[in-house]
């Protein structure tokens, strides 16, 4: 059982710094940062939904958004703001469906196997999130270094090239989380199951023993003599 607490609150941990990463990620405006600081006095921020620029001397900063979702985008943007989204609304509810199954939460506490599967259920949805998570991260971040690689190839210069930034790496980490915690809640309390199981099975077994034996012994103690009389005291006050 100890064994078991440790298992759900590792991953209890893990599943709230995912979605939290997750979450930042999606949200921050640094998947892009311009990689060329010796000629700007600026620092240059893309994310998925607007862009900002950061004043080197005195820190000040504005942001401009971009157009309306339905306006055109590029295929790397909107695909990735569609993964991110997914990844970050299938680890929430695996996070709150975590929380419900843990031991230490009074839901359901006379049904120690439903919780496990809540358990397991929240683990199976936490390794689906990781999937649009790194997936979208990654692509955006290879994306990136394709394509300044493919200007520094061909001795092409902007005055502005871009490198992945912290949103990004916090996209990948909040991912490989989602990952670690979801294979913590599988694999790992799935060997909790036929043992709570068998636990369960063996007291339903001795309460119905215990339940017979109690029967047994009442029918065995009341005199025939005495159900007679009862069953002649009950016709003759009807009577």
């Amino acid at each position: 059982a100890g064994m078991r607490f440790f298992l759900q609150y590792v991953g209890c941990f893990f599943a709230f710094l995912s979605t939290g990463f997750l979450i930042a990620s999606t949200w921050t405006d640094c998947w892009m940062v311009n990689a060329d600081d010796s000629l700007e006095v600026s620092t240059k921020c893309r994310g998925l939904w607007w862009e900002c620029v950061t004043n080197v001397f005195d820190g000040i900063q504005t942001c401009d958004e971009y157009d309306s979702i339905f306006a055109e985008h590029p295929v790397k943007l909107v695909l990735t703001r569609a993964m991110m989204i997914t990844a970050d609304i299938l680890a929430g509810f695996g996070f709150l469906f975590l929380v419900l199954g843990l031991d230490c939460v009074k839901f359901l506490p006379d049904e120690p196997l439903i919780k496990l599967r809540i358990c397991l259920a929240s683990g199976v949805m936490l390794l689906i999130a990781g999937l649009p998570g790194i997936t979208g991260s990654v692509w955006y971040a290879i994306d990136v270094y394709v394509e300044r690689s493919s200007l520094v190839f061909h001795n092409v210069f902007l005055g502005i090239q871009y490198k992945f930034g912290w949103s990004c790496w916090l996209g990948m980490a909040g991912s490989l989380g989602c990952f670690l915690s979801g294979a913590l809640l599988t694999c790992c309390m799935y060997l909790f199951r036929e043992t709570s199981s068998g636990r369960l099975h063996s007291a339903y077994s001795l309460r119905k023993g215990y339940s017979s034996a109690g029967t047994i012994v009442t029918n065995v103690h009341l005199p025939s003599s005495q159900t007679a009389t009862a069953k002649m005291y009950a016709v003759d006050t009807r009577v």
